[in-house]
């Protein structure tokens, strides 16, 4: 029974962990090359909304992926256009964003579905890998997920690869700590600035799009509640690095699937403490418990190419 019990667990705190960690991916790249996406939870609510909406008008999970990708599009050139175009304050546009996108899913959702509805929607089904599902123990429940969360961790690898290895990622990190160095070599800071910002977004609706048509099958008002917030403090956490920022999106996913775990083993645990838990270590990450925090040189910097 605690084997069962640890890979119950464990699958959970892996399926909570992933809009997390899609989130996280998106966020790190654009935070590399000094743009802060405080938007992320508004991008995330966009795809959620748009991803259920497509399934439900289709009845095709793809389809309202695809809504997901196409609805957060204008979000993060919104963002983009603000924070290196107008060169607007990141931390309040993104917010701001935030805002405007929760006010307008609810407005829509009451308007297509009706207040309160909790109608279920065309979503995509789980299956598990070939010999990992086969695992004693631990195959069924811990492998057995929707296709998103292997989407999710090869994004991860490929991502922490091409920043490592290629010029791309070069360019990106030069972006985030000496533009101008970046200027004078010919790469257009903008567009490399712009990129990430729009690559934020794609990832921040794969994360929405798994929340509605990927775990729960429906759509609720806020939905997302706080998950962008916590990949924000998931990249701080980890230091700007890929290996401790997944271990960070890890740790939240874990600390949520206590919410669940808990009660059923007896433990008499305050819920409103387990539901304060994630948010109280992103909190402590951020107020920099876990170490001497080192951002890039020129995050939330515009740049002005003189």
């Amino acid at each position: 029974m605690t084997w069962e019990i640890l890979a119950v667990f464990l699958g959970s705190s892996l399926r909570l962990a992933v809009p997390i960690m899609l989130g996280m991916v998106g966020e790190l790249v654009s935070e590399r090359a000094g743009v802060l996406n405080m938007s992320l939870e508004g991008m995330m609510l966009t795809g959620a909304f748009a991803a259920a909406l497509g399934a439900w008008g289709t009845g095709s999970p793809e389809i309202g992926l695809l809504f997901a990708l196409l609805a957060v599009l204008p979000v993060a050139l919104l963002q983009a256009f603000l924070s290196n175009t107008l060169r607007a304050n990141q931390i309040v546009t993104g917010l701001g964003i935030n805002i405007l996108v929760l006010g307008a899913t609810t407005l829509a959702y009451r308007e297509i579905f009706g207040a309160r509805s909790r109608e279920q929607i065309p979503g995509f089904d789980k299956w598990s890998p070939p010999l990992l599902g086969d695992i004693p123990a631990f195959g069924d429940a811990v492998f057995t997920q929707v296709w998103l969360v292997y989407l999710a961790i090869a994004l991860v690898l490929a991502t922490g690869w091409v920043l490592r290895h290629t010029a791309l990622g070069i360019a990106i990190k030069a972006a985030g700590e000496d533009p101008r160095a970046l200027d004078k070599s010919g790469i257009s800071v903008l567009v490399i600035r712009y990129g990430v910002v729009l690559f934020a977004g794609a990832t921040s609706a794969l994360a929405g799009a798994f929340l509605s048509i990927g775990d729960i099958h429906t759509f609720t008002e806020g939905m997302t509640n706080g998950i962008g917030y916590l990949a924000i403090a998931a990249v701080i956490f980890g230091n700007w690095r890929m290996g401790r920022a997944v271990f960070a999106c890890l740790l939240f996913g874990g600390a949520t699937a206590l919410q669940f775990q808990l009660p059923t083993l007896g433990v008499d645990v305050p819920n409103a403490f387990l539901i304060m838990l994630p948010y109280l270590l992103a909190c402590l990450a951020v107020a920099g418990i876990t170490g001497r925090q080192t951002s890039p040189t020129v995050l939330t910097v515009p740049y002005r190419r003189r």
